[in-house]
């Protein structure tokens, strides 16, 4: 004991508690200092990506209006753009008409983080499948990525608009990460080549989650 009376192991314990608690101290502030740390904590507390439709030109006002007015009813963060011409870039002469594939690429090199865009174009567009060097489709998005891009040159004219909205759907679906679905009435079924559009009519249970989980609010029948 001390001349205090109080036992010399007390004293080197409270040093050993001051000692440890300065350890940790140092142990955690290093931690979140790390820039691995920091990347992953501003992700999870960034705000949704905002999404930017960017008509080309030719494109029918009221087909762009009529997507953005539904994106605005399922997702509250959407912004329309200036018209402007399809890159030049992007075209295929060989077949007259785009590459989406070069369209996307466009897009992104643009869209600054935070964003997603999604460009929208009456003209026949088309990409790589498999052992087809130029295959015509509907639209293209990859998984997962800021920019899709969709058409309405293969779309049923007959009810062009909704079939449009679903299409643009599905592409903003794969920039977020939903892979094609196996549900033969969900939003990310996978068309193989052929238009089905009017057999889908919502998003499954699973990819709902998904999208829920990035910000978007689905009505009932969406």
């Amino acid at each position: 004991m001390n001349r205090f009376g109080v036992p010399q192991t007390m004293k080197y314990w409270k040093h050993i508690l001051i000692l440890s608690a300065l350890i940790i101290g140092v142990v955690v502030y290093l931690f979140f200092q790390n820039p691995k740390v920091i990347k992953a904590m501003n992700y999870f507390k960034r705000a949704p990506d905002t999404i930017l439709i960017q008509p080309f030109a030719g494109m029918n006002k009221e087909q762009v209006t009529h997507v953005y007015l539904g994106l605005k009813q399922v997702y509250p963060f959407v912004q329309l753009l200036p018209v402007e011409a399809l890159p030049k870039c992007a075209w295929y002469a060989p077949r007259s008409r785009y590459r989406a594939d070069s369209i996307i690429a466009y897009l992104s090199r643009q869209c600054r983080t935070g964003y997603v865009t999604i460009g929208i174009t009456n003209l026949d567009v088309s990409t790589t499948k498999g052992e087809v060097a130029d295959w015509g489709v509907m639209g293209l998005g990859y998984k997962p990525g800021n920019a899709c891009v969709v058409s309405t040159f293969r779309l049923n004219k007959a009810n062009l608009n909704e079939q449009f909205f679903k299409v643009c759907i599905h592409e903003l679906g794969h920039t977020r990460g939903l892979d094609h679905c196996e549900v033969k009435t969900c939003y990310m079924r996978d068309a193989e080549g052929h238009n089905t559009a009017d057999e889908e009519y919502e998003f499954c249970p699973s990819c709902r989650k998904k999208l829920e989980g990035n910000g978007w609010v689905l009505k009932r029948g969406l």
